[in-house]
């Protein structure tokens, strides 16, 4: 059978070997490349870089501190909730301060400076860090989710950081870059994590003396590596944002409140449309990404043991289309065309998984994934900061995160829904169709790339 075809390849001896192949070519072409990144935009990359490794310090142990601080649930008056609805409120806590955070960093950011807002927010998720390493009870282990989710809604002040910083012809392979960076710290973050329990466990005083951290040790690493990244900033990092006097006649500049409802009521102008396509695609693709374990699992006996090379074969990739092939494509195509091609693919590649039929298609399906998003979310991010005043960059990156962290609720939501009532294919061609649709929201976009080609 199919399913046992290629369950047993990747238990196979070729597997492991395929996989020690991409992950040395992997870093191979990683140092290669690396000499090519401008030194303003790498000691971005590395800002971004060690925050990702600690953020992914903390998320893996989450549950095993809840569970530590309340293994019988929880009992709040008549009401009774078990380990993994407290779970379940842990992680939405931190997304809910994450979507709420990000317009006001954006607006603070643009009146203020990215440089001030970066320093703030990486100072409470130190303190958040510690609060975690130290909690108690689940009231601070709360607290330290929410001022986490608070401290890392600065994604969009980051790629406002490359936006004020690049050529507007350089921001979709700058926009690459600072991905592959952030997904190396997404697979360095929890080995860091681990090693970081075992420090805990041992006595890290010389002679008689007694020191153990125990479980605070990861809060206090992480924390640490905050205050590193703040001095990183500090130091490194100039402010990018240039001060620009408003004209008498400019109008006045929206609250964050206001931009999130005109994204809403003006769905035609483009950075709505562009924010629009970026949350369904991402929500998408994030919805697809819970399920692919359960339908691997489902369809093709894919098991805890081996499912570890789909994700590691989704990463290399992922990370080799933004590292080599993005700039080049955007020179060829430009970020409109590039980006209808990325929703293209993005789609192709959901709709494939269910259809694939053996080992091959399969392989290719989702390979399509990783090179639709690496086509799509950085050239949308790019046309978005050609379309917006520069005086508002900021608060429109935050706001395309807040929309798109939305969808990463909603969606997911749905698949999970969709798998356990409707069929395991069900959450890939819903999503396949609504990637599909968002093609015609970005039509029209390539007057936005004009001027650049008039000026190269």
């Amino acid at each position: 059978m199919v399913q046992l075809e290629i369950a047993h390849s990747l238990q196979s001896p070729v597997a492991r070997v395929v996989g020690g192949v991409i992950a040395a070519g992997l870093l191979f072409i990683l140092a290669q490349e690396v000499r090519k990144i401008p030194p303003k935009l790498f000691a971005l990359m590395a800002t971004a870089f060690i925050d990702m490794v600690g953020l992914l310090m903390i998320i893996p142990i989450i549950p095993f501190y809840a569970h530590e601080l309340a293994a019988n649930g929880l009992q709040l008056g008549p009401v009774h909730l078990g380990i993994g609805m407290i779970q379940a409120i842990l992680v939405t806590a931190f997304t809910i301060a994450q979507l709420l955070s990000a317009p006001m960093w954006g607006r603070f950011s643009d009146k203020h400076g990215r440089r001030p807002a970066l320093l703030i927010a990486l100072g409470a998720s130190a303190l958040a860090y510690l609060v975690f390493g130290f909690a108690t009870s689940l009231v601070f282990l709360f607290l330290s989710r929410v001022l986490q989710g608070a401290g890392g809604g600065t994604v969009g002040v980051i790629q406002a950081y490359v936006a004020d910083s690049v050529a507007p012809e350089e921001r979709a392979r700058s926009l690459g870059w600072l991905s592959a960076a952030t997904n190396l710290g997404v697979a360095l973050g929890p080995v860091l994590g681990a090693f970081s329990i075992s420090v805990g466990k041992h006595d890290l005083m010389p002679g008689d003396g007694t020191l153990m951290i125990g479980r605070a040790a990861p809060g206090i690493v992480a924390a640490t590596l905050c205050v590193v990244n703040m001095w990183f900033v500090s130091r490194y990092l100039r402010e990018s944002r240039e001060a620009h006097e408003a004209p008498p006649n400019a109008p006045r500049r929206k609250t964050s409140g206001e931009a999130v409802w005109r994204v809403i009521t003006h769905s035609g102008e483009p950075s709505s449309r562009l924010i629009w396509i970026y949350a369904i695609a991402m929500g998408s693709f994030q919805g697809v990404t819970a399920m692919l374990p359960l339908f691997l699992a489902a369809r093709y006996q894919v098991d805890e043991g081996n499912i570890g090379y789909f994700f590691m074969y989704v990463g290399a990739i992922s990370v080799f289309t933004r590292v080599l092939l993005l700039g080049r494509a955007v020179d060829r195509f430009g970020e409109a065309k590039l980006s209808r091609w990325g929703v293209f693919l993005l789609a192709l590649g959901i709709v494939g998984m269910p259809l694939s039929m053996n080992f091959a298609t399969l392989a290719i399906a989702v390979a399509l994934i990783p090179l639709g998003t690496a086509f799509t979310f950085p050239c949308v991010t790019a046309l978005l900061s050609r379309v917006i005043d520069q005086r508002e960059r900021g608060l429109y990156m935050g706001l395309q995160q807040t929309y798109g962290g939305v969808a990463r609720i909603i969606v997911p939501l749905w698949a999970g829904f969709a798998f356990d009532k409707l069929g395991v294919g069900i959450p890939f061609y819903t999503s396949a169709a609504a990637v599909v649709l968002t093609i015609f929201l970005g039509l029209g976009r390539d007057q936005y790339v004009k001027p650049r080609m008039a000026t190269a």
